[in-house]
Protein backbone atom coordinates (compact mmCIF):
# COMPACT_ATOMS: atom_id res chain seq x y z
CA UNK A 1 0.00 0.00 0.00
CA UNK A 2 1.45 3.25 -0.90
CA UNK A 3 2.63 5.40 2.23
CA UNK A 4 2.36 8.67 0.66
CA UNK A 5 -0.24 11.02 -0.64
CA UNK A 6 0.36 11.26 -4.60
CA UNK A 7 -0.37 14.68 -6.41
CA UNK A 8 -4.21 15.48 -8.24
CA UNK A 9 -2.08 14.79 -11.08
CA UNK A 10 -0.78 11.55 -10.33
CA UNK A 11 -3.92 10.41 -8.97
CA UNK A 12 -5.64 11.05 -12.00
CA UNK A 13 -3.56 9.82 -14.53
CA UNK A 14 -3.92 6.68 -12.91
CA UNK A 15 -7.35 6.46 -11.16
CA UNK A 16 -9.09 8.67 -13.72
CA UNK A 17 -7.66 6.76 -17.01
CA UNK A 18 -8.48 8.11 -20.48
CA UNK A 19 -12.01 6.70 -21.54
CA UNK A 20 -13.16 6.59 -17.66
CA UNK A 21 -15.32 9.55 -17.62
CA UNK A 22 -16.39 10.05 -21.48
CA UNK A 23 -18.03 6.23 -20.77
CA UNK A 24 -21.76 7.41 -21.56
CA UNK A 25 -23.48 3.88 -21.15
CA UNK A 26 -21.32 3.13 -17.31
CA UNK A 27 -19.75 6.96 -16.32
CA UNK A 28 -23.26 8.49 -14.97
CA UNK A 29 -23.89 12.27 -16.59
CA UNK A 30 -23.36 14.10 -12.64
CA UNK A 31 -19.87 11.88 -12.31
CA UNK A 32 -19.06 13.67 -15.56
CA UNK A 33 -20.30 17.00 -14.69
CA UNK A 34 -19.14 17.42 -11.32
CA UNK A 35 -18.30 14.11 -9.04
CA UNK A 36 -14.97 13.17 -11.08
CA UNK A 37 -14.02 16.36 -10.61
CA UNK A 38 -13.94 16.43 -6.76
CA UNK A 39 -13.67 12.81 -6.04
CA UNK A 40 -9.87 12.42 -6.26
CA UNK A 41 -9.05 14.92 -3.11
CA UNK A 42 -11.45 12.78 -1.15
CA UNK A 43 -9.22 9.50 -2.72
CA UNK A 44 -5.79 11.49 -2.43
CA UNK A 45 -6.34 11.59 1.44
CA UNK A 46 -7.59 8.15 1.92
CA UNK A 47 -4.60 6.59 0.28
CA UNK A 48 -2.02 6.17 2.96
CA UNK A 49 -5.14 5.17 5.18
CA UNK A 50 -6.03 1.77 6.03
CA UNK A 51 -9.45 2.06 4.14
CA UNK A 52 -10.16 -0.21 1.66
CA UNK A 53 -12.15 0.07 -1.76
CA UNK A 54 -14.74 -2.91 -0.43
CA UNK A 55 -14.63 -1.46 3.05
CA UNK A 56 -15.57 2.07 0.94
CA UNK A 57 -18.44 -0.08 -1.12
CA UNK A 58 -19.61 -1.96 1.57
CA UNK A 59 -20.19 2.02 3.19
CA UNK A 60 -21.70 3.51 0.34
CA UNK A 61 -24.09 1.09 0.16
CA UNK A 62 -25.10 1.65 3.67
CA UNK A 63 -25.43 5.96 3.50
CA UNK A 64 -27.66 4.69 0.35
CA UNK A 65 -29.86 2.65 2.29
CA UNK A 66 -30.10 5.29 5.17
CA UNK A 67 -31.19 7.94 2.51
CA UNK A 68 -33.99 5.33 1.37
CA UNK A 69 -35.23 5.24 4.77
CA UNK A 70 -35.16 9.42 4.89
CA UNK A 71 -37.41 8.59 1.82
CA UNK A 72 -40.08 7.35 3.38
CA UNK A 73 -40.56 10.38 6.32
CA UNK A 74 -43.30 12.72 3.86
CA UNK A 75 -41.18 15.58 5.37
CA UNK A 76 -39.46 18.52 3.65
CA UNK A 77 -36.18 18.02 5.59
CA UNK A 78 -36.08 14.54 5.33
CA UNK A 79 -36.23 14.67 1.49
CA UNK A 80 -33.19 17.38 1.89
CA UNK A 81 -31.37 15.16 3.75
CA UNK A 82 -31.84 12.42 1.49
CA UNK A 83 -30.58 14.32 -1.57
CA UNK A 84 -27.82 14.87 0.26
CA UNK A 85 -27.31 11.32 1.42
CA UNK A 86 -27.45 10.35 -2.41
CA UNK A 87 -24.64 12.65 -3.27
CA UNK A 88 -22.29 11.01 -0.84
CA UNK A 89 -23.04 7.73 -2.03
CA UNK A 90 -22.17 8.97 -5.62
CA UNK A 91 -18.62 10.30 -3.75
CA UNK A 92 -18.46 7.15 -2.67
CA UNK A 93 -18.96 5.13 -5.77
CA UNK A 94 -16.44 7.39 -7.48
CA UNK A 95 -14.12 7.59 -4.34
CA UNK A 96 -13.85 3.44 -3.81
CA UNK A 97 -13.05 2.51 -7.89
CA UNK A 98 -9.99 4.98 -7.79
CA UNK A 99 -8.69 3.77 -4.88
CA UNK A 100 -8.81 0.19 -6.33
CA UNK A 101 -7.41 1.42 -9.56
CA UNK A 102 -4.33 3.31 -7.59
CA UNK A 103 -3.35 0.22 -5.41
CA UNK A 104 -3.81 -1.82 -8.11
CA UNK A 105 -6.18 -3.94 -6.16
CA UNK A 106 -9.45 -3.98 -8.24
CA UNK A 107 -11.24 -7.48 -8.11
CA UNK A 108 -14.31 -9.39 -8.77
CA UNK A 109 -15.74 -8.99 -5.73
CA UNK A 110 -15.46 -5.22 -5.20
CA UNK A 111 -17.48 -5.24 -8.86
CA UNK A 112 -20.23 -7.74 -7.37
CA UNK A 113 -20.67 -5.20 -4.12
CA UNK A 114 -20.60 -2.04 -6.10
CA UNK A 115 -23.61 -3.72 -8.63
CA UNK A 116 -25.85 -5.21 -5.37
CA UNK A 117 -25.26 -2.24 -3.99
CA UNK A 118 -26.74 -0.03 -6.84
CA UNK A 119 -29.92 -2.28 -7.20
CA UNK A 120 -30.38 -2.74 -3.21
CA UNK A 121 -30.10 1.27 -2.98
CA UNK A 122 -32.58 2.03 -5.73
CA UNK A 123 -34.97 -0.33 -5.36
CA UNK A 124 -35.41 0.54 -1.34
CA UNK A 125 -35.12 4.08 -2.75
CA UNK A 126 -38.24 3.62 -4.95
CA UNK A 127 -39.96 1.11 -2.08
CA UNK A 128 -39.25 4.51 0.22
CA UNK A 129 -40.86 6.66 -1.97
CA UNK A 130 -44.73 4.47 -1.69
CA UNK A 131 -44.48 4.50 1.60
CA UNK A 132 -43.85 8.42 1.38
CA UNK A 133 -46.41 8.37 -1.06
CA UNK A 134 -49.10 7.07 1.53
CA UNK A 135 -48.26 9.24 4.27
CA UNK A 136 -45.08 7.56 5.80
CA UNK A 137 -44.44 4.63 7.87
CA UNK A 138 -47.27 4.62 10.57
CA UNK A 139 -49.51 4.68 7.84
CA UNK A 140 -51.52 1.43 7.07
CA UNK A 141 -50.79 -0.53 3.68
CA UNK A 142 -51.88 1.06 1.06
CA UNK A 143 -51.98 1.27 -2.92
CA UNK A 144 -49.64 3.90 -2.94
CA UNK A 145 -47.08 1.25 -0.59
CA UNK A 146 -47.99 -1.54 -3.16
CA UNK A 147 -47.10 0.52 -6.28
CA UNK A 148 -43.80 1.68 -4.90
CA UNK A 149 -43.12 -2.07 -4.12
CA UNK A 150 -44.09 -3.13 -7.62
CA UNK A 151 -41.78 -0.18 -8.87
CA UNK A 152 -39.00 -1.24 -6.95
CA UNK A 153 -39.44 -4.71 -8.05
CA UNK A 154 -39.20 -3.41 -11.88
CA UNK A 155 -36.44 -1.23 -10.97
CA UNK A 156 -34.33 -4.41 -10.16
CA UNK A 157 -35.75 -6.22 -13.04
CA UNK A 158 -34.55 -3.83 -15.59
CA UNK A 159 -30.92 -3.60 -13.94
CA UNK A 160 -30.57 -7.42 -14.10
CA UNK A 161 -31.20 -7.59 -17.42
CA UNK A 162 -28.45 -5.34 -18.36
CA UNK A 163 -26.19 -7.45 -16.00
CA UNK A 164 -27.24 -10.91 -17.54
CA UNK A 165 -26.04 -9.51 -20.94
CA UNK A 166 -22.41 -10.73 -19.53
CA UNK A 167 -23.86 -13.90 -18.19
CA UNK A 168 -25.06 -15.18 -21.04
CA UNK A 169 -22.35 -14.24 -23.07
CA UNK A 170 -20.32 -16.00 -20.12
CA UNK A 171 -22.33 -18.71 -20.75
CA UNK A 172 -22.05 -19.24 -24.39
CA UNK A 173 -18.27 -18.64 -24.67
CA UNK A 174 -18.05 -15.35 -25.88
CA UNK A 175 -14.99 -12.94 -24.35
CA UNK A 176 -15.35 -9.85 -23.16
CA UNK A 177 -17.89 -6.89 -24.22
CA UNK A 178 -19.92 -6.99 -27.57
CA UNK A 179 -18.69 -4.35 -29.97
CA UNK A 180 -19.81 -0.82 -29.19
CA UNK A 181 -21.22 -0.33 -33.09
CA UNK A 182 -23.53 -4.01 -31.85
CA UNK A 183 -25.56 -2.19 -29.29
CA UNK A 184 -27.88 -0.24 -32.01
CA UNK A 185 -30.76 -2.79 -32.83
CA UNK A 186 -31.28 -4.14 -36.07
CA UNK A 187 -35.07 -3.34 -36.06
CA UNK A 188 -35.63 0.21 -37.33
CA UNK A 189 -38.94 1.03 -34.89
CA UNK A 190 -36.80 -0.23 -32.00
CA UNK A 191 -33.60 1.76 -32.77
CA UNK A 192 -35.57 4.72 -33.35
CA UNK A 193 -37.65 4.71 -29.93
CA UNK A 194 -33.67 3.92 -28.32
CA UNK A 195 -32.86 7.32 -30.23
CA UNK A 196 -35.68 9.28 -28.84
CA UNK A 197 -34.41 7.73 -25.18
CA UNK A 198 -31.18 8.98 -25.68
CA UNK A 199 -32.53 12.99 -26.45
CA UNK A 200 -35.19 12.75 -24.07
CA UNK A 201 -33.40 10.36 -21.17
CA UNK A 202 -37.01 9.80 -19.28
CA UNK A 203 -35.40 6.16 -18.04
CA UNK A 204 -32.94 7.82 -16.00
CA UNK A 205 -36.12 8.69 -13.50
CA UNK A 206 -35.21 5.36 -11.75
CA UNK A 207 -31.52 6.31 -11.19
CA UNK A 208 -30.77 6.95 -7.25
CA UNK A 209 -29.33 10.53 -8.25
CA UNK A 210 -32.15 11.43 -10.08
CA UNK A 211 -34.93 9.91 -8.09
CA UNK A 212 -33.63 12.12 -4.59
CA UNK A 213 -33.73 15.26 -7.09
CA UNK A 214 -36.76 14.54 -8.05
CA UNK A 215 -37.99 13.75 -4.61
CA UNK A 216 -36.89 17.03 -3.14
CA UNK A 217 -38.59 19.53 -6.18
CA UNK A 218 -41.40 16.79 -5.31
CA UNK A 219 -41.23 17.67 -1.04
CA UNK A 220 -41.02 21.46 -2.14
CA UNK A 221 -44.22 21.29 -4.17
CA UNK A 222 -45.95 19.12 -1.41
CA UNK A 223 -45.13 21.86 1.06
CA UNK A 224 -46.28 24.51 -0.71
CA UNK A 225 -49.51 22.74 -1.40
CA UNK A 226 -50.23 21.14 2.00
CA UNK A 227 -50.37 17.58 0.69
CA UNK A 228 -48.60 14.50 -0.94
CA UNK A 229 -49.84 15.25 -4.61
CA UNK A 230 -46.26 15.87 -6.41
CA UNK A 231 -44.57 13.17 -4.31
CA UNK A 232 -47.20 10.13 -5.56
CA UNK A 233 -47.08 12.03 -9.63
CA UNK A 234 -43.57 10.97 -9.26
CA UNK A 235 -43.72 7.26 -7.71
CA UNK A 236 -46.43 6.83 -10.72
CA UNK A 237 -43.93 8.40 -13.40
CA UNK A 238 -41.47 6.19 -12.36
CA UNK A 239 -43.47 3.54 -12.13
CA UNK A 240 -44.41 4.02 -15.36
CA UNK A 241 -40.89 3.97 -16.93
CA UNK A 242 -39.99 1.18 -14.89
CA UNK A 243 -42.58 -0.35 -16.44
CA UNK A 244 -40.70 0.49 -19.77
CA UNK A 245 -37.45 -0.18 -19.21
CA UNK A 246 -38.00 -3.70 -17.96
CA UNK A 247 -40.30 -4.82 -21.18
CA UNK A 248 -38.41 -2.60 -23.44
CA UNK A 249 -35.01 -3.80 -22.31
CA UNK A 250 -35.21 -7.55 -23.18
CA UNK A 251 -36.11 -6.64 -26.62
CA UNK A 252 -33.36 -3.92 -27.81
CA UNK A 253 -30.92 -6.47 -26.13
CA UNK A 254 -32.60 -9.60 -28.20
CA UNK A 255 -32.67 -7.47 -31.72
CA UNK A 256 -29.40 -5.70 -31.43
CA UNK A 257 -25.47 -7.82 -31.39
CA UNK A 258 -24.59 -8.00 -28.01
CA UNK A 259 -25.45 -11.29 -27.63
CA UNK A 260 -23.13 -12.12 -30.78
Amino acid sequence: MPSRRPSIAELRAVAQPPGLIDRRSAEHWAGRLYMRRMSPYVTRWLVPTPATPNGLTITMIVVGLFGACMVALPLLWSAVLTTLLIQAYLLLDCVDGELARWRRTTSAAGVYLDRLGHHVVEAALVLGLGVRAAGGPRTAASWWVSLGAVAALLVVIGKLESDLVMVARSGAGLIGESRATGHESRVTSVRLVRRVFRFVPLHRLVGAVEISLLLLAAAVADAVRGDLAATQVLLGAIAVMASIVAVGHPVTILTSERLR
